[in-house]
């Protein structure tokens, strides 16, 4: 450990009660130092830290606990614990990862006044590594978890539960700021004959294709799902009429150019369509744009199939 210092009159009572106290820090299994608030350099660095971090020798702070630094640390504690008059205000808690050995720890940071009357920042850090890893590992779970309860899992598109929690989200966006929302959906053209003919491993073949396509056609800020079966849609915000209407042809005309190859064959397939447009999203739910865009699909299968057709709203 380092010592009191000896730059002003000592009270040989209150170095022995520092001595007692430090012999306590020594045998603590966690980080305890003292540094000077002004020039942060280590007075008091016990056992645990010399073990890990080495002596101070007169260093400062952030050279003997942090690697590359240059000057104090950007995340210094000091700051927070004095009061606008540079009292000190209390104990303040955090956490971070240190930069010498990669590990993480809790910090409880206090500034008092040391036993010749400067002050000084006291830090009690504990090595907080083990819990860390399980909160991350626990987070990794959860965000798989809710990542499978909206995947749809034959071709990664958004499954129907995703797309109704996204679809609100956006309509309530979209009125917010009075922008028009579009949406297109799709059903592939005698799907059925496609099972019958090639198994329902050719027909999941060529959900997985007709997804990677609509991945590639559509923007990145578009909401596409699989509503199920062979059935799926595109939610498009700040789109009008128009672009959906384009956005459409091309999704068409790219699953009639590009089969699914299966077993050494080809699977052509087409897709009917059907558009609704809201100008005014605040006039109209999600369920509603929906019922208007499965109706014009109804339409494009009456009509012949493998084309669109529309319904706007307003």
């Amino acid at each position: 450990m380092t010592h009191p210092p000896n730059n002003s009159p000592i009270d040989f009572s209150r170095v022995n009660s520092y001595k007692a106290v430090a012999t306590i820090l020594d045998s603590l299994d966690a980080l305890v130092y003292v540094a000077d608030m002004e020039t942060h350099e280590l007075i008091f660095f016990n056992d645990y830290g010399q073990t890990r971090w080495g002596a101070p020798q007169g260093r400062r702070c952030w050279e003997v606990l942090q690697k590359n630094q240059n000057g104090p640390c950007e995340f210094c504690s000091n700051h927070r614990l004095t009061d606008p008059g540079g009292e000190p205000n209390g104990v303040y808690v955090w956490e971070f990862q240190n930069t010498q050995n990669g590990r993480w720890y809790q910090c409880r940071d206090q500034a008092i006044r040391w036993i010749d009357g400067r002050l000084v920042r006291i830090e009690v850090a504990t090595d907080i590594t083990e819990r860390k890893l399980m909160e991350q590992q626990l987070e990794e779970a959860r965000n798989q978890a809710e990542h499978l309860a909206n995947t749809d899992m034959l071709t990664g598109l958004n499954n129907r539960r995703a797309f109704f929690n996204l679809g609100e989200q956006l309509m309530k966006e979209a009125a917010r700021f009075c922008q028009p929302v579009s949406l297109i959906m799709f059903d592939l053209d005698y799907f059925k004959q496609i099972n019958d003919r090639y198994g329902h491993a050719g027909g999941d073949a060529v959900l997985v294709n007709i997804s990677s396509i609509i991945r590639n056609t559509a923007r990145e800020a578009d909401i596409v799902a699989r509503l199920g079966g062979e059935e799926f849609a595109v939610l498009l915000p700040q789109t009008g009429f128009e672009q959906a209407t384009n956005l459409a042809g091309r999704l068409r005309e790219a699953l009639v150019e590009n089969n699914t190859e299966f077993n050494g064959q080809q699977i052509p397939c087409t897709a009917s369509f059907g558009i609704s447009c809201a100008d005014i999203p605040s006039a109209m739910t999600l369920d509603q744009l929906l019922s208007r865009a499965d109706h014009g699909l109804y339409v494009a299968k009456r009509n012949g199939r493998n084309q669109t057709a529309s319904e706007t709203a307003g």
